[in-house]
């Protein structure tokens, strides 16, 4: 950030006053920009025996598969932004039937929820951000084509908890790969 978007005055990056952390300061108008984390919400959409998954047109992994989920936009729910984004991948209707797990990934500075979701029809197709969607048993997952590990391990996570007949709640921290 260069300029502050209230006056248009050039900030600076150092700790306010009565803060811990550095931020981008306005010196002129005095404002404070904060920075926090994005919050991305999805779902793990259930047909019978199976779930949906969306193989991704847009990057980052294109090609690769996802469960339907993205960014929360202002002015609407958690629970909002999984059925919209459901919508948006899949153009397939949920309903969602409870929290599944929360993810924190702090180097990229993102939060995932996800919910369990009943799909209310067997009617979907790609949407504008997805080259397929299908549904999946659990043993046909294509696991080395799983775009990114929170969802590998959220899928991970639901496999473990079908098998053994109980759902719970799974939160955790996604950590970078080092190389």
């Amino acid at each position: 950030m260069n300029y502050c978007s209230h006056c248009g005055a050039k900030v600076a990056f150092k700790i306010p006053a009565g803060d811990t952390l550095p931020r981008f300061v306005c010196d002129t108008c005095q404002s404070i920009h904060y920075q926090n984390p994005r919050i991305v919400a999805g779902c793990i959409p259930e047909w019978e025996d199976r779930i949906l998954l969306c193989r991704r047109a847009i990057e980052p992994q294109y090609g690769l598969w996802t469960l339907p989920a993205g960014f929360m936009e202002n002015g609407e729910t958690i629970e909002q932004a999984a059925i919209r984004e459901t919508r948006e991948e899949a153009e397939a209707d949920v309903e969602l039937t409870s929290l599944y797990a929360m993810f924190s990934i702090p180097h990229i500075s993102q939060v995932y929820i996800i919910f369990r979701a009943c799909l209310l029809t067997s009617d979907f197709k790609p949407g504008h951000e997805s080259l397929e969607v299908q549904l999946f048993r659990p043993e046909d997952i294509p696991w080395e084509a799983l775009a990114f590990r929170v969802m590998h391990e959220t899928l991970r996570h639901y496999i473990e908890d079908r098998q053994n007949n109980g759902f719970r709640l799974h939160t955790g921290m996604i950590l970078p790969v080092l190389p």
